[in-house]
């Protein structure tokens, strides 16, 4: 296989999460959520493992006529906000008036993030919540907590997304890649097992769940307490 053919190959790669797309969205018209969050975290893996790719295969050098960079985040749209924002919605988790508030303010806010060109930081974090609500809105079908706390967290972390608060790239970000890493690929483990489980995980499971999240969500925030802005 050449160099244009490998490049190549990564995105169609890429492109498979559109179709890992489409079947968690039928899946979560059948209401069957677990399902679901399975096909969405299928489409986590790959969007994990195509970027180093992409990297390592020249992708802009040996296949510059497709845009790698648009195809990742039209397909992180759906697989990220768009899909998990409707099952937060039509799972009852936020009805009525709080569920109608909660997808506006995710589509709408994560819409404006997903094209902001201040997103990255000089080392490769995010600037601000980086609109990973797929994995959010998982804990919270995890948890089943009250829908009041579901707005809470979906207020914070939409206001979030525009605040110069660092969040970590498990894969790009150099400082404590070693550690971060295995929380991400552990994270999926346990987040698989979860959806696997129907959400009623075992114990080890959810505390498993809870950890990796807590990290990934707050190391970003804490490298800026000990090291700067961008440290």
């Amino acid at each position: 296989m050449n160099a244009q053919a490998k490049a190549l190959s990564v995105h169609f790669l890429t492109a498979t999460g559109a179709v890992f797309a489409m079947l968690a969205m039928l899946e979560a018209i059948q209401k069957d959520w677990s399902s679901m969050f399975v096909w969405l975290i299928v489409a986590f893996a790959v969007d994990g493992v195509d970027g180093p790719l992409a990297r390592h295969y020249n992708v802009k050098r040996y296949a510059p006529q497709f845009d790698g960079v648009l195809l990742d985040l039209i397909i992180d749209y759906l697989t990220y906000v768009f899909i998990p924002a409707y099952a937060l919605y039509a799972s009852g988790l936020m009805d009525g008036w709080s569920g109608w508030a909660a997808i506006i303010v995710i589509t709408f806010g994560s819409a404006l993030y997903f094209c902001d060109t201040r997103m990255k930081t000089n080392d490769n974090s995010f600037s601000g919540f980086p609109g990973c609500w797929n994995m959010l809105i998982l804990i919270l079908f995890a948890l089943s907590p009250p829908w009041w706390a579901c707005l809470i967290l979906v207020a914070v972390l939409a206001v979030a997304m525009f605040l110069p608060i660092k969040f970590i790239h498990p894969v790009r970000t150099d400082r404590w890649r070693v550690v971060s890493l295995p929380m991400a690929l552990a994270w999926t483990v346990f987040a698989g097992f979860a959806a696997w489980e129907g959400f009623d995980p075992i114990a080890w499971v959810f505390w498993g769940l809870m950890i990796t999240s807590i990290y990934l969500l707050g190391a970003g925030a804490l490298q800026q307490v000990l090291h700067g802005q961008d440290g």
